[in-house]
């Protein structure tokens, strides 16, 4: 069946036939994107305005006179702590990229044995595993300090680590790409010579790029936002993170800190958008994977 409508070239192979309907279908979808990324420009645009436009009513979106001193604000905001500001920083960088980076490795090595190896038991402890997502987040905080506390991990950046490299949804979504990859294909590699870890990391890992690309974004998210972790296992100052400290600048309705709250809060949503630009693409495939044909 020819397709009607404007035909453009892109190419010697590739041709794009221009619709009606597929101009309808992408000015909404424009218009859509548009409209979720207001928010997000809000708060790009709010770090720059000065003290005078912050509270102006009713409120101007877009930043007539561009400013940096919010910025200064911001830093000046600790100088009367001994910890700078850098430090809260590197803090959350440090323990979001270490979470991330395990819970990937220490999730996929354990998907690969539940799919691919006879553990004793296995499925019973799959089970299990996918028992805990019915469980609330705030239901496990009390046996998640319990644990921490008989480490002696509190008050420790690891104390803000270890909890998040296991997590049940992060296996379950792992163990369902790794369902999916022949048996052949790894029984081939066996016959050459490779050992289990280079079968792994050579062959099955590549593989788990969807999985592992989406929840780095998942992961990164939720750990770089995570502000109750800091404040149940953290009491020393230079180990708080960012999403604890940022809380101080608008404590007892200090309006005078608005400006730098405002530059906070573009800080704490800026690297969440990089990441998930960056991986958006692996996202997609994940939402479409359908198999790995064998």
């Amino acid at each position: 069946m020819v397709q009607k409508g404007l035909r453009i070239r892109l190419g010697r192979a590739h041709m794009l036939v221009v619709t009606p309907g597929k101009i309808a279908l992408y000015l909404g979808m424009a218009v859509l994107a548009v409209f979720m990324a207001l928010p997000l420009l809000y708060v790009a645009v709010t770090a720059f305005k000065p003290y005078e436009e912050l509270f102006l009513f009713p409120p101007r979106f877009f930043v007539k006179n561009p400013t940096m001193d919010n910025w200064a604000n911001l830093m000046g905001a600790f100088d009367s702590s001994s910890v700078p500001f850098l430090k809260y920083l590197f803090n959350s960088l440090l323990t979001t990229v270490v979470s991330v980076v395990l819970t990937i490795l220490v999730c996929a090595l354990a998907a690969y044995g539940f799919a691919k190896k006879r553990v004793p038991f296995g499925n019973a402890l799959f089970t299990l595993i996918i028992m805990a997502l019915s469980f609330p987040v705030h239901a496990t905080q009390i046996p998640n300090y319990m644990i921490v506390n008989a480490l002696g991990l509190i008050n420790t950046l690891w104390a803000l680590i270890i909890p998040k490299i296991a997590v049940a949804y992060n296996l379950f979504l792992m163990k369902q790409f790794c369902d999916q990859i022949p048996n052949s294909l790894l029984e081939a590699a066996r016959i050459d010579g490779s050992g289990e870890l280079r079968i792994f990391f050579k062959l099955v890992f590549p593989m788990l790029t969807p999985a592992w690309a989406t929840l780095i974004v998942l992961s990164f998210v939720s750990n770089w936002n995570d502000y109750f972790s800091p404040l149940v296992f953290i009491t020393d100052e230079s180990r708080k993170t960012l999403p604890l400290v940022l809380t101080s600048l608008a404590e007892n309705g200090n309006i005078a800190r608005a400006g730098a709250a405002a530059v906070g809060t573009f800080l704490m949503v800026l690297p969440t958008i990089l990441i998930f630009v960056i991986m958006q693409r692996r996202v997609i495939e994940t939402m479409t994977f359908s198999g790995i044909k064998g």
